[in-house]
């Protein structure tokens, strides 16, 4: 391997790491803040899951290697994007926003290729429109929907239990719409960094085809995902669990068990999305169900703020990454 190779994989395992941490709260806080599962527990449930469902996939990071950029590109040039989407996931974290790593690595990989090439004429706007940009938009409505109509289904059938006994009974379901949860998390979000060391790879010559995701890329990346998962994202997990809208064991499983229908739905698609916009939404969904004031709008504006300007402030950070770079090696 050459040094640019090596950086490249270093960063992207910085970055699958940061994934972790960052994306640990999609999967397990709603568990945690019903007290379905401890701490401990949900996270070590979250990194085994997400290790397994990196594994089962590669549509996602198929998109990512060939999907988005039609011309070879440098391999500093896929190191820009990864620096950028580090950048915005540290800041992100830091500020204990759930932003969505999947479109900060995206927008930075748009930023950084278009940099390069000083043209927009080498980015596959149709695979960015119907693999980026619609789900972007319909994954989160989606989720809403269906977080709230499991919600009043369940409301609807167990209205007359008592509360106490309910509560139990979803305690337990919730294990399973953890796990479910974790295993679409590492099904999604891990194949985007696969599929950026597939790239750097495939523009250094060292494998055939971008099609091809070599097994010790998803060993790597998968494990990688799973450690940063267990060093887990309190202050995310804390705005997510908590922040949106009070919930119960009923609550957490509806929102886990929409947000992984979808999540799975659009993995199956090739469209990588943003696990966090899905929980979140979904989590909306839920709160709204009991009634529209349950949910604290002002997080949830804050929330959807940062959406929306994620994919324009990564492409110029992976745009400017780009710039640096490139004086610094002279090419």
């Amino acid at each position: 391997m050459t040094a640019i190779i090596i950086c490249v994989v270093v960063a992207a395992v910085i970055f699958e790491f940061i994934n972790g941490f960052h994306d640990t709260a999609n999967a397990i806080a709603t568990s945690v803040y019903t007290r379905a599962l401890s701490v401990g527990a949900a996270i070590a449930l979250a990194a085994g899951m997400n290790f397994c469902g990196a594994l089962v996939f590669e549509g996602v990071a198929k998109t990512i290697s060939k999907g988005l950029v039609s011309t070879d590109l440098e391999e500093y040039v896929v190191l820009a994007a990864l620096l950028g989407a580090i950048a915005w996931n540290l800041i992100t974290w830091w500020k204990g926003i759930p932003s969505s790593s999947s479109h900060a690595l995206i927008g930075s990989l748009l930023g950084a290729a278009i940099v390069y090439t000083m043209t927009l004429d080498d980015i596959i706007w149709s695979g960015v429109l119907e693999k980026v940009v619609i789900p972007l938009f319909t994954s989160p409505l989606i989720g809403f929907f269906l977080g709230f109509a499991i919600m009043k289904v369940i409301y609807l059938l167990l209205a007359s239990r008592p509360r106490n006994r309910v509560n139990k009974v979803f305690s337990k379901l919730q294990v399973f719409s953890a796990a479910a949860m974790a295993f679409s998390h590492g099904t999604n979000d891990a194949q985007k960094t696969m599929g950026i060391i597939t790239l750097a790879l495939f523009t250094a010559g060292m494998i055939p085809s971008a099609d091809h995701i070599p097994l010790w890329v998803k060993l790597l990346c998968a494990a990688t995902i799973a450690v940063g998962t267990s060093v887990g994202g309190y202050k995310i997990m804390k705005t997510m669990g908590n922040g949106v809208t009070k919930l119960e064991p009923a609550g957490g499983f509806a929102a886990q068990t929409s947000s992984t229908i979808v999540i799975e739905l659009m993995t199956l698609l090739g469209a990588p999305v943003s696990t966090t916009h899905v929980i979140t939404t979904s989590v909306m969904g839920v709160g709204s169900a009991r009634r529209l004031k349950a949910v604290k709008w002002k997080v949830a504006k804050d929330i959807i703020l940062t959406w929306v300007i994620t994919l324009p402030v990564c492409a110029l950070m992976g745009g400017f990454c780009t710039l640096i770079i490139k004086s610094f090696i002279g090419s």
